[in-house]
């Protein structure tokens, strides 16, 4: 899918910083913390400029420093649009992009439902910095070497390739771990599994990189403030990361043993003009279709409204105290556990029909039933 970009907007700060532009339809964002992050780099990158250009002054080290900063804000973003819009291509909302203090963030509104998608959407952001590596180190060896020009080029090239190679080292919430959650659910079939993989390689790429900061340090590396200061930054990112991965893996995993019948309660279908208290008495604790004349469903009752309801007006049409019923809420009784927990996640509503194949209602799931069981057992 090719980006477009919706009419210019004026900026604006909400949750997720300033709004910078739409691509696609997707608000791209830029983080209160990015201006923190780019002002570490300008500091810590000012002095390297001096050292690999002696003639350089500290302003003009400083300005190359910042505008070496927003061409690394591009790239970034660049890499952010490859993983949004393969996701678009392949179905999946995306949220925002979001640039902050680390890097960027592609937020995609649903998991994706397959090992090969989240592979394909995680391989899609380092692939793209490795072009702009390319593009830029063909401009490297074509220019003449010295000057501010072209230690410009030559930095965004070695930028890229190390924003390419950093996100494919194999540990979450890097592309890299994403890639690998993705071959592991694929050979699993599990994709908690894959989760676990990610999180121990996010464990050995963080000692990675802080063994390497001291590296540095020891052998007095010419950029070595630089680069404990990236990697401290970055190994703590790969472990709160790895660390979110984990907790919201466990949030959406659903529990060995537990079936789906376990939870569903008996459905009733009753017309939609049946007086709500009459209603609520044939419930007794069972999920309830309200059909109109003409066979079509119109909800699902609601029994917290019914029975506000029917304390003044038991006689009004149980109609009036429906959930209405769509395709966001309706459960095929053969989908896997894990969707029908996403689906319950994400989708705003108290109950859900469940179907057979045939199209025939065979109970209804109420999400505090889903929660409660859930809760239970896990503790």
């Amino acid at each position: 899918m090719p980006p477009t970009a919706s009419p210019p907007a004026r900026p604006k700060l909400n949750d997720g910083g300033l709004l910078l532009c739409r691509v696609a339809g997707v608000p791209v964002m830029l983080s209160p913390s990015w201006w923190l992050g780019a002002a570490l780099i300008v500091l810590l990158y000012t002095p390297l400029v001096g050292r690999i250009l002696p003639g350089a002054g500290v302003w003009e080290s400083a300005v190359l420093a910042a505008v070496f900063t927003v061409f690394l804000a591009i790239s970034v973003l660049l890499h952010e649009l490859g993983h949004c819009l393969v996701a678009l291509r392949l179905g999946l909302p995306v949220r925002r992009v979001r640039l902050f203090l680390l890097g960027g963030l592609t937020e995609i509104s649903r998991t994706p439902p397959k090992p090969t998608q989240e592979g394909l959407i995680a391989a899609a952001g380092p692939a793209v910095s490795l072009v702009l590596a390319v593009a830029t180190g063909i401009g490297w060896f074509a220019m003449v070497p010295g000057g501010a020009i072209w230690l410009l080029v030559v930095q965004t090239c070695v930028a890229n390739l190390a924003v390419a190679v950093f996100n494919l080292l194999p540990g979450l919430p890097l592309d890299g771990g994403r890639m690998l959650r993705a071959l592991t659910w694929r050979v699993t079939g599990r994709r908690s599994v894959g989760t676990t993989a990610g999180v121990i390689g996010a464990g050995v790429v963080a000692a990675a990189l802080i063994i390497w900061a001291l590296v540095g340090l020891i052998q007095d590396a010419q950029d070595e403030w630089l680069r404990l200061g990236v990697c401290v930054l970055m190994a703590w990112f790969v472990v709160a990361g790895a660390n979110a991965e984990r907790t919201a893996e466990q949030r959406t995993s659903w529990p060995p043993g537990l079936e789906l019948s376990d939870l569903v309660r008996p459905v009733l279908q009753l017309p939609a003009e049946s007086p709500v208290g009459d209603a609520l008495v044939a419930a007794a604790g069972r999920g309830v279709v309200l059909v109109r004349a003409d066979g079509i469903a119109v909800g699902l009752l609601d029994q917290t409204a019914a029975e506000r309801l029917a304390t003044h007006a038991p006689n009004e049409p149980a109609e009036r105290a429906a959930e209405p019923v769509d395709p966001d809420t309706i459960l095929l009784d053969s989908e896997s556990p894990e969707a029908i927990l996403e689906r319950v996640q994400t989708v705003l509503a108290w109950q859900f029909l469940v179907i057979d194949e045939e199209g025939r209602p065979s109970g209804v799931l109420r999400r505090e039933d889903l929660r409660a069981a859930l809760r239970a057992r896990r503790t």
